[in-house]
């Protein structure tokens, strides 16, 4: 299972979400669950400083051109910085966040996610 930040240096959303993200990160990891970032319309030193200062451990991809959330956005709208998709073993996008997530809000999206598909 993988939960995909979209975020940037920048954001203050962003900047008040990060603490959650690194507590939901470190509690989430012996379960097998990762954590990747997608830092927008950033640059590289500020965007390594952010991950720095917030305790962020997870690998972060740097998309100055928006090109991987363009890929995304054409399957579910990233329509608002930090947007956070929790996608599930079976490779379906089984939850989002717009806006700040909570450790909360992730641990029940990634139970939910572990879930099999509803046959409705």
């Amino acid at each position: 299972m993988v939960v995909l930040n979209f975020w940037g240096s920048w954001c203050t959303v962003c900047q008040q979400e990060a603490p959650a993200l690194s507590v939901a990160a470190r509690q989430f990891k012996p379960s097998g669950v990762q954590f990747v970032g997608v830092d927008v319309e950033d640059n590289s030193a500020s965007a390594k400083a952010y991950m720095q200062q917030y305790g962020l451990l997870y690998p972060s991809l740097n998309d100055p051109g928006d090109l991987i959330a363009a890929e995304f956005n054409r399957l579910i709208p990233i329509s608002a910085l930090p947007s956070t998709l929790v996608i599930s073993p079976d490779g379906r996008i089984a939850g989002r966040v717009i806006g700040a997530a909570s450790v909360q809000g992730l641990r029940r999206l990634v139970k939910a996610a572990a879930l099999p598909p509803s046959s409705s």
